[in-house]
């Protein structure tokens, strides 16, 4: 049984769908049923459930609201997280506990980010996440900490449905195009858990930091190109779209300018080969902008 906190996010919801078509046994519970800050409710789904693992997927991930709304941000990402390790401390289950690219500041030049590589978070989201991965090294021995980056799903809110959404009502879009990183579907980091819990739970020298995205690089500037020309055939939407740079486009939160991270670890230890990002956001985009156009033609 595997034991799922965030269960009505993206990764949650990718999560359950992957188990349900594995056959394998799972119980994902949203935020409304379990919130990871409080520790009795936590040691309580543990006690019914009885995991062999717990995944963390809950997180405060309202980047640039976590500027302000810095307290919000602690509790889900840094208090929470401590709460879930002293619970399977205190139960002896193994945690995978998913964290982000948002932990380095995006300057490093020459290549991908290493599991190594140190710590500088530029902003408050990336702050909270970065002292959650602390805690559950400090509370947990058997845990792992996944990093990834860019994920989109078919669920919740996301840049790729975004661009969408803005494709269908602008004839142009302006899209950052100085940073880079690896978009990166729930489903596939779904896939990736999946094969973590498998194996973790009777091997708990696996334990560590990992990290794992798509393949290849693009930028935003390049994904939303992508999720507008896979998309146009389909709903004959086809705005320019147009490069920019980050001092063009001000957020309250930075960003980091390099997000590659590289997966060579997880590869090496789990056998699990990430797709190129045009797999999935191919076949996501094609999903989406489907249903798109059925609702459109509805409305017609």
């Amino acid at each position: 049984m595997i034991l799922v906190f965030g269960g009505n996010g993206q990764l949650g919801r990718g999560l359950s769908r992957a188990a349900a078509a594995r056959g394998i046994a799972m119980r994902a519970l949203p935020h409304a049923e379990a919130d990871i800050a409080d520790a009795a409710t936590v040691a309580a789904a543990l006690a019914r459930s009885k995991p062999s693992i717990v995944v963390n997927a809950a997180a405060y991930t309202k980047v640039d609201l976590a500027e302000s709304n810095i307290e919000a941000a602690r509790q889900g990402n840094e208090i929470g997280p401590a709460v879930v390790a002293a619970a399977c401390a205190a139960a002896d289950v193994p945690l995978l506990h998913v964290s982000t690219d948002y932990v380095f500041d995006g300057n490093k030049d020459g290549g991908a980010y290493l599991e190594t590589d140190p710590v500088n978070p530029i902003s408050v989201y990336g702050q909270t996440k970065a002292a959650g991965e602390d805690a559950v090294r400090r509370t947990l021995r058997d845990h792992i900490i996944l990093r990834t980056a860019w994920v989109y799903s078919e669920f919740g809110h996301n840049f790729l449905k975004s661009v969408l959404h803005l494709a269908a009502t602008r004839d142009e879009l302006r899209i950052v195009a100085d940073q880079q990183g690896s978009p990166t579907s729930a489903g596939e980091i779904a896939e990736a858990i999946l094969n973590i819990a498998a194996v973790l739970p009777h091997d708990r020298g696996l334990a560590g930091t990992y990290h794992f995205t798509a393949a290849g690089v693009t930028t935003w500037h390049g994904f939303a190109s992508r999720v507008v020309a896979v998309a146009a055939p389909i709903t004959g939407c086809n705005p320019r779209v147009i490069p920019i740079a980050t001092a063009d486009y001000p957020t309250a939160a930075k960003r980091p300018a390099n997000s590659r991270l590289d997966c060579g670890l997880f590869v090496k230890k789990f056998g699990f080969l990430p797709r190129h990002w045009t797999v999935g956001v191919d076949a996501t985009t094609r999903i989406l902008a489907g249903e798109a156009r059925k609702a459109a033609s509805h409305v017609a």
